[in-house]
């Protein structure tokens, strides 16, 4: 219903001599209506009048917060009032209660409209900003209430990927970000005031715990889902450092944070969150270099590698490509200062010194992005490199009999073969890679894993890499015919070796010329366009090249397959002869 100007003057006249503890709940709901009525009608100057008036003090002091849902919606809204909206919003802040605005500012954060986050983000941080200021009492309780609802409905918005969406900041998470740095500066400061006069206080430790909190969830979301680059200072990249800024400022040690003492278990963030902050913390430390230079230089490279694993382990069992990325950067960082051939084989005794190259070898075989799979590739052989002798034989054992896959397998063929060639060298004779030790590591190198029956397309790369060490080994047969039972085990292993690969060619080479037969009478009936329906699946069925099914293909590209698999199989058969002929000439040399 309705008030005319009588009714409205007669109600304000009742307010203003009414004592607070006096007024009811529809004093407060039709003061927000009269509010709301002047907003509605564009007459936000005559409301922020009114809100200024001496005479209206009590009223305000009374009842003032219940305005600041509707004036928030109407900055929000960007109506043509803002200033006004803005500067009675103001005035509110120094006016009301602390504790009734803090109750009013949070209701209204919790409930922002989801095509609106950004917007009343940023309207409502400079207030709440003013009204935390102004409380004396649990004030630090107060701080962590608001930083984490503030975050919370931050995380409902999409974190710019690339440094052209950052620029853009289509839905403000950015300006957010920097206006949430701005809003803990006074707090920080405070805490450092305070740690400054050596006078320890439960509520200055419990402020400091809240901006721990804050500085923790940051690097979680969204500094964990972004793309940071130190050559391109992106808004995200700016926030990071002022994260990483802040932590010390807050007396917490980046040291102790990643090595020493994880964040304790809160309601906020539960132990893999943890990790998430921290793994990322270490990102920005180690990769992006963010506050590196205040980091003690005390530790050593491999102690940094050994405390890194946990995060690198971290951030590469989470299948998305920002984890992944920093996943592998902190990993080859964190490899880049340790010395060559020094990683001892007890590391690999650690939990995380097995998980991490098991989640490496899984984005090298599963990860449809090439641009990581070349990446994980490079600190694979970094890793590798950084092993002493016997690290690299017990790593290259481990993976031969876990990998499943012939791509890491033939790697791992191709790394032996170079640490032959090396430990060949004058001096660098060892058991590892020449001695009783090495003869363990060929029983898995030089074998089929389905006997007579192994698909020899599938595995063609492994094996011409076995192949091709089998002749390296048989031409630089002095350096292990040193040691007798060593070569006459290496000749009993590539005698078996040699004679099933002969078999399992024979048998492939018949079944695919067979098959190349069968197709080619195939296609010269007259009715092919009947047969093939019939045909199609019986024709090649059992066959597939690089996880597709020959039996999938047209015709011409099977033809195609078919020929080319013979030519692999007489490849294969060449290699072999050749092995034979340099092992017949060198014993005739010997003889």
């Amino acid at each position: 219903m309705m008030m005319n100007e009588d009714q409205v003057d007669d109600m304000i006249q009742r307010w203003r001599n009414t004592p607070e503890d006096k007024l009811k709940p529809e004093d407060y709901q039709q003061f927000k209506n009269l509010g709301s009525a002047c907003l509605t009608q564009g007459d936000s100057a005559q409301l922020l009048k009114f809100l200024h008036d001496e005479k209206n003090q009590g009223i305000v002091k009374s009842m003032g917060c219940v305005l600041i849902a509707p004036l928030v919606n109407e900055v929000v809204q960007k109506e043509k009032s803002l200033d006004h909206c803005q500067a009675a919003i103001t005035h509110l802040t120094k006016t009301c209660r602390p504790d009734e605005l803090l109750h009013s500012l949070l209701a209204l954060v919790e409930d922002i409209d989801p095509g609106t986050i950004s917007e009343t983000i940023l309207a409502l941080v400079p207030h709440l900003q003013t009204v935390l200021l102004q409380l004396d009492d649990r004030k630090a309780a107060s701080v962590g209430l608001v930083l984490a609802a503030l975050q919370k409905q931050l995380t409902r918005l999409p974190v710019p990927y690339t440094h052209r969406q950052a620029e853009a900041d289509e839905h403000g998470l950015c300006r957010c970000c920097n206006a949430l740095a701005a809003f803990t500066k006074p707090f920080i400061e405070e805490v450092k005031r305070k740690n400054g006069s050596y006078v320890a206080t439960s509520e200055n430790e419990e402020l400091r715990t809240e901006l721990l909190k804050f500085c923790m969830r940051s690097l979680r979301d969204p500094l964990l889902e972004a793309e940071l680059n130190r050559d391109r200072k992106s808004s995200l990249w700016l926030f990071a450092t002022e994260i990483m800024v802040t932590l010390p400022a807050i007396q917490e040690s980046l040291s102790e944070l990643l090595f020493f003492s994880p964040l304790k278990k809160s309601p906020q963030m539960d132990d893999s969150q943890s990790k998430e902050s921290r793994a990322c913390l270490a990102y920005l430390l180690f990769v992006q270099l963010i506050t590196i230079d205040s980091f003690p230089a005390v530790f050593s490279p491999v102690f940094v590698l050994q405390c890194n694993m946990e995060y690198i382990n971290q951030l590469l069992s989470i299948k998305k490509e920002s984890h992944l990325l920093k996943g592998l950067a902190l990993y080859s960082k964190s490899l880049e200062s340790v010395q060559d051939n020094s990683l001892p084989v007890s590391l690999q005794e650690l939990k995380s010194f097995y998980s991490v190259p098991q989640s490496l070898r899984q984005l090298l075989t599963d990860c449809p992005m090439q641009h990581l799979r070349e990446s994980g590739l490079q600190v694979l052989q970094l890793f590798i490199n950084k092993l002493d002798l016997e690290a690299k034989h017990k790593f290259f054992r481990c993976m031969l009999k876990t990998s499943n896959h012939v791509g890491v397998e033939s790697y791992i063929v191709k790394n032996i073969r170079s640490q032959v060639e090396f430990s060949m060298e004058p001096g660098n004779a060892n058991k590892w890679f020449l001695g009783e030790e090495f003869l363990s590591l060929l029983g898995l190198v030089f074998c089929l894993p389905q006997g007579a029956e192994t698909d020899l397309l599938n595995n063609m790369d492994r094996i011409m890499e076995s192949l091709n060490l089998l002749r390296y080994l048989v031409i630089r047969d002095k350096e292990l015919r040193s040691n007798t039972a060593v070569w006459e085990e290496l000749c009993r292993i590539k005698d078996e070796y040699l004679k099933m690969l002969r078999v399992c060619i024979s048998i492939s080479r018949g079944y695919h010329s067979a098959e190349l037969k069968a197709l080619r009478e195939d296609q010269k009936l007259k009715a092919r366009e009947a047969r093939d329906a019939a045909r199609s699946t019986r024709l090649v069925k059992s066959i597939t090249v690089k996880n597709e099914k020959v039996s999938n293909m047209s015709p011409e590209v099977q033809n195609q397959v078919l020929q080319s698999a013979l030519v692999t199989f007489d490849l294969m058969e060449s290699l072999i002869a050749r092995i034979e002929e340099i092992a017949e000439e060198k014993l005739k040399i010997l003889n």
